[in-house]
């Protein structure tokens, strides 16, 4: 049993620590009168009754204002506040009983003051060296982790206060870039600059780094973390808002650091009469709602304010999460009037639900979200990614004309933009649908925003380094040189809703990505950022190593956003417009029955036929047998996309799109 887990009660804890005040507030009133050189010894002039008297007074005082409430090992400085309030209180009544029991010749008025001094000092002193003591046998039965805060503003001061407080970490030093603060101390801790974090991790033992700079822009976090990406520590930040009810910083306080911290982005603010232009007051449809781009502009949608917002997906449990969800925000955010939710669970190559949807709830803005993303996936499933990716698009569409959508957003990718697999061609085929079906009616406002890699979305590399770099390794990545744009869930939602409210129609939005990074650079930041060395043919000696798997199929070295040169800004600094060559509807519309014909013959030679007719820069340069498709009867996919067809006998002559060369 550890000396700081006595089992007593509250009730006895509290008695404890009125009777130490009854002592204190004693050793307080006999100091006062020594000073005055009053022998309060004597049996004379009610000292006795005065002494007990306005002792029991002053604990009743601190009683009734709550100062027994307080955790003597949590007390900070509100509880300080509550010590000099009963204190003075205390004092008041004090004085009352003092003038009322003694006799006027023995009055003397400084009593009051100095007593209030001394005993401000006895119970308060008597209180810190009682929590200096339990931190102190706290640390010595169970040592905290020591770790080195980076900034020392309020965010550290309140960081800080709160680590004293717990049991995990132990605040050593402050490293500030300020000059202004070096050389200081902050709550008893010094505060050094950046260029000694070397030898304080030395003189330390120290493993970990807690950044507490909430207010510095993503670029600033940026040019810190490249300055200690080096060091042998484990990089982690803290939110700006800390539970200090509790009075420690838990594990979920302190977290890894946020990958947009590693790309230095900086978030530019929305405009607000964008943001609510298609939604506020309005009925929304959200395709795909349960994916993480759609449950993300959910989420903002919701906070908008729309007069409805109808969530469609064809993943039950997802669905059921985002609905209770956003129910419970509602709950939070005590609207007047809330906005009604509906879920409806379905495909959207489902014509007739898609279009009672549509007509039910009169819906006025549609984001079309639902589509197959993953690039070997719809590799090897390519009939069910063209039925979703296109004519899925398709059937959403035609319902939105027919039951007066005012505004229809298609969620695309950069991976449109000269693909080299099935995903990325479908999404530009169903972009040139919507281009199409802009130039053929006037009622619906049709409109596409394309942009590439989403952080936190599903299939995105961070969480998958960081579960292979905490379980050691390898961390894996197709190539060296292969680069990605990255963009934050939030941002990327933000600017699909301001796009949309600037459509005119069959408008190209491209979202700003800023410049591409380099997988294996992330992958070597997010290593040395979480305290371990790459382990390569330089460093034979690291913690962890990074594989390099190929290619994976269809996959491109390099990601582009536009495919032509023409591009033109809008009134958003972040949110560019493309001009760019589309297909007409009677076109098009010969390719869909001929690709409609070989989804329902599994003739994948005639889908690559069509794709590639339709979609510049679709060149698929070899293909190869997959042993999924080299039987006589059907894959499990197959079935289910030829549910009612005559026959599956034709899939045995099929090749699939398998494996593509890849042009640097």
């Amino acid at each position: 049993m550890n000396l700081y887990t006595i089992p007593l009660s509250r009730t006895v804890k509290q008695a404890l620590l009125m009777l130490a005040d009854v002592l204190m507030l004693m050793l307080a009133l006999w100091v006062t009168f020594t000073l005055l050189g009053v022998d309060a010894l004597a049996p004379n002039d009610n000292v006795f009754l005065f002494f007990g008297l306005s002792t029991l007074l002053s604990v009743a005082v601190f009683y009734r204002i709550g100062l027994y409430r307080a955790l003597l090992l949590y007390m900070g400085l509100q509880s300080g506040f509550i010590v000099l309030q009963g204190i003075t209180v205390a004092t008041a009544l004090q004085g009352l009983v003092y003038f009322f029991l003694m006799t006027p010749v023995s009055h003397d008025y400084a009593v009051l003051p100095i007593y209030w001094m001394i005993a401000l000092v006895f119970i308060g002193g008597s209180r810190i060296a009682a929590k200096v003591t339990l931190q102190s046998l706290i640390q010595n039965f169970r040592p905290k982790e020591p770790v080195i805060i980076y900034g020392a503003g309020s965010s550290g001061m309140q960081l800080v206060a709160a680590l004293q407080n717990g049991d995990q970490y132990l605040p050593v030093a402050f490293v500030d870039d300020s000059r202004g603060l070096i050389g200081s101390t902050v709550h008893g801790i010094r505060v050094y600059s950046p260029g000694s974090l070397h030898e304080l991790i030395d003189n330390y033992s120290v493993r970990q780094v807690l950044l507490a700079i909430p207010s510095a822009s993503h670029a600033e976090r940026k040019e810190i973390l490249n300055r200690i990406e080096h060091l042998p520590v484990h990089v982690k930040t803290v939110p700006e808002l800390f539970d200090m009810v509790s009075g420690r910083v838990g594990v979920d306080d302190v977290r890894d650091v946020e990958i947009e911290d590693l790309l230095g982005r900086d978030i530019v603010p929305p405009d607000l009469d964008l943001l609510g232009a298609c939604i506020t007051g309005r009925s929304v449809l959200v395709t795909g709602a349960a994916g993480s781009i759609g449950s993300e502009l959910c989420r903002q949608i919701i906070q908008l304010r729309p007069r409805r917002i109808v969530l469609f997906d064809s993943f039950e449990y997802g669905l059921y999460t985002i609905e209770n969800e956003l129910r419970d925000r509602l709950a939070e955010m005590g609207f007047d009037s809330e906005p009604e939710i509906q879920a409806l669970l379905g495909n959207v190559c489902n014509r007739s639900l898609v279009s009672y949807c549509m007509q039910q709830f009169g819906i006025d803005t549609v984001y079309h979200v639902a589509a197959y993303k993953q690039v070997p996936m719809v590799e090897r499933n390519v009939i069910e990614g063209v039925r979703n990716n296109i004519f899925g698009t398709l059937v959403t569409a035609r319902c939105a004309e027919e039951a007066g959508v005012g505004h229809f957003v298609l969620i695309s990718t950069d991976k449109a933009v000269r693909p080299t697999n099935v995903m990325g061609a479908s999404k530009r085929f169903a972009e040139q649908l919507l281009q199409a079906r802009a130039l053929s009616q006037p009622k619906t406002c049709f409109s596409m925003v394309r942009f590439g890699n989403v952080l936190g979305s599903s299939g995105s590399v961070v969480p998958l380094f960081r579960r292979q770099i905490n379980t050691g390794g390898p961390v894996t990545v197709t190539h060296p040189e292969v680069t990605r744009y990255f963009m934050t869930v939030e941002e990327a939602a933000q600017l699909v809703i301001q796009a949309g409210s600037m459509a005119t129609g069959g408008d190209v939005f491209v979202l700003d990505m800023n410049e591409p990074i380099r997988i294996v650079d992330l992958a070597r930041k997010m290593i040395h950022l979480m305290g371990y060395d790459v382990r390569d043919e330089n460093s034979r000696e690291g913690d962890i190593a990074i594989e390099y798997t190929g290619l994976r199929p269809g996959e491109k070295l390099f990601e582009e956003l536009l495919i032509g040169e023409s591009v033109t800004g809008t009134e958003h600094p972040k949110i560019m417009r493309a001009e760019e060559d589309s297909l007409s509807w009677e076109r098009l519309r010969n390719m869909l029955q001929s690709l409609e014909q070989a989804c329902e013959a599994l003739d994948l030679e005639q889908i690559c036929s069509v794709l590639r007719e339709a979609v510049d820069g679709y060149e698929p340069e070899q293909l190869t047998d997959d042993p999924m498709w080299s039987r006589n009867e059907p894959t499990p996919a197959a079935i289910a996309t030829t549910a009612d067809s005559p026959s599956p006998a034709s899939s045995a002559k099929v090749t699939p799109i398998r494996q593509h060369k890849h042009k640097t």
